[in-house]
């Protein structure tokens, strides 16, 4: 296949050149196939497959002149870059497949830094939220994060290397041409050496061939695709999928939802008072829920404290009950839990009898915004 594989809704994200993040554009079952890999990025669910080989025009590095601010570095250039091999790495904070991805990113960073290899961060936004530049950096601390990182809160740099995929790997050579792509997670053995080759071109000498290990913790651990069959889902109404609360969604007003006594796979409710917005659903009431029907080792949850709220007590339970072993690195056995900030929160992480299992969690506060589901 040459050039950008066709893709339609359902497993991918794309922002458009008119920075249109609300809508996803996945590959196509036929093109999977074709591929002989399974496409994995932020809704996703399967392994990553490589983009096929292009040239590029040589321009791109000039979009980190747009960068909005940097982190752990002064604002680097083009002409500053030139004959290092450089790995731009597109992100969001709140992005699983990214989370899952950051321990190789990071362990190249550290084992390619004095053979001329220079890691870019790029955080591009999707949620509004993301922008807060308080916010990136708590993720670049609790993610050890130590290279450098472009702030790209108005997606120019985006732009500015055509891109569509969270997160993406740009591997540029000492010419500053982008000699390879690869979208989602997965292919690492090919990227760390797609990296040993351009460091060997660019007169690193021998590199050797050997590959990185991994030291992943809690969220970053790679997902149990085996067992996986619930895909990410939105919540706000623009995006959202089986919302199954009676009546339907009532838009951007408070509303009060009751759930069924049961939900069948994929399918969600709220319970409470709620307001619905296009982006996120807002709780209005101590003791609002929601529910879900997932199968999957892993469920995490997008959402932040609302505008004024402070720290926000949940209580998470699984088939009705404590999550106990299963709880995950945000919960603990009992599923009790703070929402302290704005993130990606690993609720429930199973260790055995994968299986069709309901969730639930209740706030008790009010104030919480929350954006999607995602599960691994």
């Amino acid at each position: 296949m040459a050039g950008r594989v066709p893709r339609f809704p359902f497993l991918e994200r794309q922002v458009s050149e008119q920075v249109a993040h609300d809508r996803r554009r996945l590959l196509g079952v036929g093109a999977l196939a074709l591929a002989g890999a399974w496409l994995g990025t932020r809704a996703s669910v399967r392994r990553a497959i490589a983009a096929p080989f292009s040239w590029s025009d040589g321009h791109e590095l000039r979009s980190l002149d747009h960068a909005t601010g940097w982190l752990n570095s002064p604002p680097l250039t083009e002409a500053a870059l030139r004959g290092k091999v450089v790995l731009i790495n597109f992100w969001t904070l709140t992005c699983i497949n990214w989370i899952r991805q950051m321990p190789y990113v990071r362990a190249w960073a550290e084992k390619y830094k004095d053979r001329g290899l220079v890691v870019i961060g790029v955080h591009s936004p999707e949620f509004g939220f993301e922008k807060q530049v308080d916010g990136i950096r708590l993720a670049v601390t609790d993610r050890r994060i130590t290279y450098p990182v472009a702030i790209d809160s108005d997606h120019a740099i985006w732009r500015g290397f055509h891109n569509d995929y969270w997160p993406a790997l740009y591997f540029v050579d000492a010419q500053g041409q982008v000699r390879h792509e690869q979208f989602g997670e997965g292919k690492y053995e090919q990227c760390e050496a797609w990296i040993q080759q351009l460091l060997a071109g660019a007169g690193a000498g021998s590199v050797g061939s050997g590959l990185v290990q991994v030291d992943p913790r809690g969220a970053e651990i790679a997902a149990d695709w085996p067992h996986l069959k619930s895909p990410e889902n939105y919540l706000g109404y623009d995006r959202t999928r089986h919302f199954s609360s009676p009546g339907g969604v009532a838009e951007d007003q408070r509303h009060v939802y009751t759930a069924p006594s049961r939900l069948r796979l994929n399918e969600w409710a709220l319970s409470g008072e709620w307001t619905v917005g296009r982006e996120a659903i807002a709780s209005n009431r101590a003791g609002a829920r929601i529910l879900y029907g997932f199968h999957g080792r892993d469920l995490h949850l997008v959402m932040r404290p609302g505008a004024g709220s402070r720290t926000i007590p949940f209580r998470v339970r699984l088939d009705g009950g404590p999550p106990g072993a299963a709880h995950g690195t945000d919960v603990d056995p009992d599923g009790m839990g703070a929402l302290t900030q704005g993130r990606l929160y690993q609720l429930i992480r199973q260790t055995a009898g994968i299986a069709d299992r309901q969730f639930d969690i209740e706030f008790l506060d009010a104030g919480v915004e929350a954006f999607s589901f995602t599960f691994g």
